[in-house]
């Protein structure tokens, strides 16, 4: 199964909208994504040789930031034919955003007063995925 494949998984395991709701699908942070994929698939962050990412590591390269990355270029590149797709959470008027993993890890984002907003992705709607 490819990495894609592991994140469509992980995606479609999301807490689901409520029931006919007009919003859809409920949007992750790349933080989220990376720590419910380190979770159900933790050899994927291993032989990439990646942590899941936070201002607490002072590493530059994350899980986190891999898969915004991988996924904003895919969706870009496959706009029409790509089963995930992405938006930006502003980070006006946020002063901290933490993230827990399934160890009790916290992880609070390094994007926070940065200047960038944070990645987000979601499945499309069925009515507009491939």
């Amino acid at each position: 199964m490819s990495v894609l494949e592991k994140v469509v998984d992980v995606l479609q395991q999301v807490t689901p909208e409520p029931p006919g709701h007009h919003l859809g699908r409920p949007y992750v942070t790349a933080y989220q994504l990376a720590i419910a994929l380190d979770t159900k698939y933790p050899e994927v962050a291993r032989g990439l040789g990646f942590e899941i990412g936070g201002v607490e590591t002072g590493r530059r390269n994350s899980l986190a930031q891999y898969l915004a990355q991988q996924l904003s270029s895919r969706i870009a590149r496959d706009s029409d034919t790509s089963a995930v797709e992405g938006a930006f959470l502003s980070c006006d008027h946020v002063t901290a955003m933490e993230f827990v993993d399934a160890r009790g890890g916290q992880h609070a984002s390094s994007l926070i007063d940065s200047g960038f907003p944070l990645t987000m992705f979601r499945l499309r709607p069925h009515d507009r995925q491939p």
